[in-house]
């Protein structure tokens, strides 16, 4: 016992000086996103536009001569003066942020200038960069503007990309491609036809999936402040509602003893329908979030590259080789569970230092997910009952409701962050979370419907709305 007190009398400074330090980092990041928040809503308009002006103006009178010089891991941002013309040397913001959070405004030297110090390399592919976590050497200076200090930087050398980001990308690629693959061995153009044969209980699916679920998100990230207190939450919560079903809600409609046949269904035709809706959808709901810009090209890119293609390919191997189609589905099956839990680990492990942020990543974070997945699986059951439709079918459309693809919800989340400033990788997160949760929420909901969704012997074989 005593030598319990002593390892307790030992730890505790060093638990008090970690928690120090995380707090002091915590506050650095806050500084640094009030100041990019600050600059993003000038970008737009909404405050003193001359600022941006100013601030370039001052960067390229800067004597470099005698500044000091630091390499950090972080990110580029490209902020655009949406009401101010000019050229775009004035009116464009180059700033590079530090994963600790400080944010530099980054010096472009005009291409005569750095040609003339020997500098052009430095700054070619600056709009490539901005896709990636990059790796920075730069000389730093701190400058005033309008009364406030402001740390000015210029690159050293030419930036690199962090190998761990570029094996971590290409790994999603690569994995969420051939689930995708394997989703389509196990689907035939059979599939699609319930889209006629059982239209009442695919156009009460669709409807809840692409109508009513983005809405319930919406309205609960409004609620609990995400919209403006942490846009990206906000953007996490509406990127897992417009994603499509995945193959676990075709795994949990079967233990649930659920319409299989009008799950996968279901499923085929929402992953065929998010190369629309999911674009459209974030844009309609994000587009006037001050801080956030979606890259729609680059989300309809990778909706097509990893989920359309390797879809038709799978379906395609299933027409004309169905023997092998049908022994790979449970390889595929396997790696489907593999990639998600990958997607979740590897991306917890490269952004762990961001939980320090407890004002962000609360109670109030997790129980916005925990009740989201929780609101799909109660609206995806009462609401077919009230259109008349059978307990049989009403277990695939909650399931279908409540659970969605979250390793193409993590993928599209991961790919785009660094694009959009996605800083806190809040997408990432919220998806991730919404991932775990699922399973969870899937196997709870087996039990529960034998209760509020009795089956009838004779209401089991019925496919047909």
């Amino acid at each position: 016992m005593k030598r319990f007190f002593q390892s307790c009398g030992f730890k505790a400074p060093v638990m008090l000086a970690s928690l120090f330090i995380m707090l002091v980092v915590s506050g650095i990041a806050q500084a640094g996103e009030d100041l990019y928040r600050h600059l993003s809503l000038i970008a737009k308009g909404k405050g003193d536009v001359t600022l941006i002006h100013k601030i370039n103006t001052e960067s390229r009178s800067i004597d470099w001569t005698k500044s000091g010089e630091i390499r950090f891991e972080g990110n580029l941002r490209l902020l655009k003066a949406e009401t101010i013309k000019g050229a775009e040397e004035q009116t464009n913001l180059f700033l590079l942020r530090n994963i600790n959070g400080d944010l530099h405004i980054l010096t472009v030297p005009p291409a005569a200038e750095r040609i003339k110090d020997g500098a052009g390399a430095h700054y070619v592919g600056l709009d490539k960069m901005l896709e990636n976590k990059m790796i920075f050497r730069v000389q730093v200076e701190k400058r005033e503007v309008n009364g406030e200090t402001y740390s000015f930087a210029r690159f050293i050398d030419q930036p690199q990309q962090l190998l761990f980001d570029r094996i971590f990308k290409l790994a999603i690629v690569l994995m969420l491609f051939f689930v995708m693959l394997g989703m389509g061995l196990t689907l035939t153009m059979q599939d699609f036809k319930l889209v006629i044969l059982s239209p009442r209980g695919m156009i009460a699916g669709a409807f809840l999936q692409w109508v009513i679920m983005p809405l319930v998100a919406a309205g609960l990230g409004h609620l609990l402040g995400f919209y403006e207190a942490f846009p990206f939450i906000f953007v996490g919560l509406m990127l897992i509602t417009v994603s499509p079903g995945g193959v676990t809600s075709n795994l949990m409609t079967y233990y649930a003893k659920g319409d299989l046949a009008l799950s996968i269904s279901m499923t085929s035709f929402s992953t065929v329908l998010s190369l629309v809706f999911t674009p459209l959808l974030l844009t309609f709901f994000c587009a006037n979030l001050p801080e956030v810009s979606m890259p729609v090209k680059l989300v309809v890119q990778t909706i097509i590259i990893l989920v359309i293609i390797p879809l038709a390919l799978g379906m395609s191997i299933r027409a004309r080789w169905s023997g092998f189609a049908k022994k790979a589905t449970p390889f595929f099956s396997i790696l489907g569970v593999i990639a998600l839990l990958f997607l979740i680990i590897a991306g917890l492990i490269s952004n762990i230092e961001m939980f320090a942020d407890t004002e962000r990543y609360g109670f109030r974070f997790y129980a916005a997910v925990f009740v989201l997945t929780l609101l799909g699986m109660i609206v995806g059951g009462v609401f077919p009952k009230l259109v008349g439709i059978n307990n049989y079918q009403a277990r695939a459309i909650s399931l279908e409701t409540g659970l969605r693809n979250a390793s193409l919800a993590m993928a599209i989340a991961i790919l785009i962050q660094d694009y959009m400033g996605d800083f806190y990788s809040s997408m990432l997160f919220t998806s991730g979370l919404f991932g775990l949760w699922m399973y969870v929420a899937g196997f709870l909901s087996i039990a529960v419907y034998k209760k509020v969704l009795p089956l009838e012997p004779q209401a089991a074989p019925e496919t047909s709305g």
